[in-house]
């Protein structure tokens, strides 16, 4: 059974003068390849007159680029959305056969493809110790992302942030602090070389 959730995004810039903006990029529509549907977005902004063109990247998220040809005291972007959530089981996806089995070996031609994917960035000597003790014995490869998962979800416990206007959660490793679990999983799966297109965010395993 699924609900339906209506989301409200307001940001607001006020200057002090009317500035002359560079074209924005406004990242504040949800990708279309993202499982929770969305039945319902409007992106209203503000002040007029202004251009409006939707773009994509290229990992297909939306870009809305809005340039503005006269100066501006005010910058509004509003968004307004209805999404339908539902239970999903996060591990129910379809795995080429030469992917079925950890750990992963690319032809060359896949490799190069998926490489701004698999850059990996500098890690702390902390986030080091955790990833090198990652089990990587060969196994199936669904099994081994439950098992990543479910060892994440030992280690963190979510902190509720009070701070007026804040509806976030924080949620806190025994060794260090993140803002979001998709962010680390990614730099974990990259370390593994697993390139994944769809964050593994469901703790509960």
């Amino acid at each position: 059974m699924s609900i339906h959730v209506k989301l409200h995004h307001r940001t607001r810039y006020r200057y002090d003068r009317p500035v002359q903006l560079t074209p924005q990029i406004v990242r504040l529509r949800p990708a279309p390849h993202s499982r929770t549907p969305v039945t319902s977005y409007s992106l209203r902004i503000a002040p007029q007159p202004h251009f409006l063109n939707w773009q994509q990247d290229p990992q297909s998220n939306w870009l809305a680029r809005v340039v503005f040809p006269e100066r501006v005291e005010e910058l509004l972007l509003e968004v307004d959305l209805i999404a339908e959530l539902a239970v999903q089981n996060p591990f129910d996806f379809f795995l080429e056969p030469d992917a079925e089995r950890f750990p992963l070996e690319y032809e060359p031609w896949l490799e190069r493809e998926l490489r701004p994917f698999r850059e990996l960035l500098p890690v702390g000597p902390r986030l080091a110790q955790r990833l090198a003790a990652i089990d990587r014995a060969p196994r199936r490869t669904v099994d081994f992302l439950v098992d990543l998962n479910r060892a994440l979800s030992a280690e963190v416990r979510y902190l509720i942030r009070m701070q007026p206007g804040v509806r976030s959660h924080t949620f806190v490793f025994p060794f260090a602090q993140f803002r979001e679990t998709g962010g680390y999983l990614v730099r974990q799966n990259r370390a593994v070389t697993i390139v994944l297109h769809i964050l593994l965010h469901e703790h509960g395993l």
